[in-house]
């Protein structure tokens, strides 16, 4: 059965569509399928709307100020179903991954699974959301790269790892009525920061990723700052510009080398799209100023890309760009053939960058021994039915 959202396919039951990740067009044509009158509509949405992404509400019933005749006739069609979490993890330093097995779609063979990653901080919390199911993008130093591409995630699963960490971190606030009935919280939220740097490459997933962005920026919900939600793209120079002018949120490219002949090897998209083209493209991208850097993540690999030589090429490469470095020490992972730079050449190496004037922060690796730090999601699902560390832990 084909649902109204072409850009978001849902499972063939038609019991078994959730609205917890639409958008509001997509409730309110829930609400015409069910024959609410058109003077109806925006009302009743919006009262779902905020049951949803306000409150948290995980069931139809829960949304008390519907009337009982309009919640049966939802619950006849509709649900507010999450993905179910197959494994909850938390490391030593209290990031917590979890493990999403989504509903199993028309196209698909089997019901997928990706990987989110909630990382808690003094100052904020960051939610580390996926795009696709596995990657097309081989990067030889990141083992999501080594799980075979499935298909793109839709906005409604894009938007529901948003409301399961919510679930599972206890993020719903107290919520209170002000003087004329707007709802607002009164604790602070956990979920500060969104950032599209799990599973996928979002520029190849343009749509859903963009009307994700609109639902958790959309002020009567979820309300995220777009200034708090950064794209992380290794390159896709064609959509960069697009990103920018439609859905206007931080910007954070994956880049890794200063010449074409290391990053093909690293970020194989660079044959497609090289570095040149990629900054140049940088350069003009909307809104670009000192308030809204561009940040430039830049792995370190003991001995492939951690040279002087290779930090003054940076600089070089980086003029005239507002922009921040973000030094990410590797991550390793089963298999992988790369090792961490020694600490003393990776503090090298950021001296020359700030000595540039540029701000160079180490990203210290968060969740590592859960396999949750960055570039180390995979959520392939015969690997995971199989391996035992993966037990339900709720």
């Amino acid at each position: 059965m084909k649902y109204a959202n072409q850009h978001c396919p849902q499972p063939q039951n038609c019991n078994e569509i959730s609205l917890a990740g639409e958008d509001k067009q997509t409730i309110i044509e829930a609400l015409k399928r069910i024959g609410v009158e058109d003077s109806q509509l925006m009302m009743r949405a919006s009262q779902i709307w905020k049951w949803i992404y306000v409150r948290g509400a995980r069931s139809i019933n829960e949304m008390t100020d519907v009337s009982k005749v309009l919640r049966a006739q939802l619950e006849k069609q509709f649900t507010l179903d999450r993905p179910e979490i197959i494994s909850e993890q938390a490391s030593k330093d209290g990031t917590q991954k979890w493990l999403l097995r989504l509903k199993q779609l028309e196209t698909d063979r089997y019901a997928p699974e990706i990987e989110c990653v909630y990382i808690p901080e003094t100052d904020r919390g960051t939610l580390c959301i996926s795009s696709q199911v596995g990657c097309t993008l081989n990067c030889s130093f990141c083992h999501t790269g080594t799980q075979r591409f499935v298909r793109n995630l839709t906005t409604q699963e894009i938007v529901a790892q948003i409301l399961v960490a919510r679930d599972r971190i206890g993020d719903w606030p107290n919520i209170k009525l002000d003087a004329v009935g707007h709802l607002f919280p009164k604790t602070r939220r956990k979920i500060t920061n969104l950032v599209f740097m799990g599973m996928g490459e979002p520029l190849y997933n343009f749509e859903n990723v963009k009307r994700s962005v609109l639902i958790a920026s959309d002020n009567e919900g979820i309300s995220l700052s777009k200034r708090r939600i950064t794209l992380s793209t290794s390159g896709v120079v064609p959509e960069i510009i697009r990103w920018g002018n439609e859905a206007s949120t931080m910007l954070a490219i994956s880049l890794h080398a200063t010449h074409d002949d290391l990053r093909n090897k690293l970020v194989p998209i660079n044959r497609r799209w090289p570095i040149n083209e990629l900054i140049d493209t940088c350069r003009a991208y909307p809104r670009l100023s000192n308030a809204r850097k561009i940040t430039f993540e830049y792995v370190m690999l003991n001995n492939i890309n951690d040279s002087l030589a290779e930090a003054r090429n940076l600089v070089k490469l980086l003029a005239g760009i507002p922009a921040k470095v973000n030094i990410l020490p590797f991550n390793p992972w089963p298999g992988s053939n790369y090792q961490c730079s020694q600490l003393n050449r990776i503090k090298r190496f950021i001296e020359v960058i700030n000595r540039a004037g540029y701000s160079c922060p180490i990203r210290m690796p968060r969740g590592r021994d859960i396999l949750a730090a960055c570039g180390q999601l995979k959520s392939d699902s015969e690997r995971t039915q199989k391996n035992s560390s993966y037990n339900r832990n709720l």
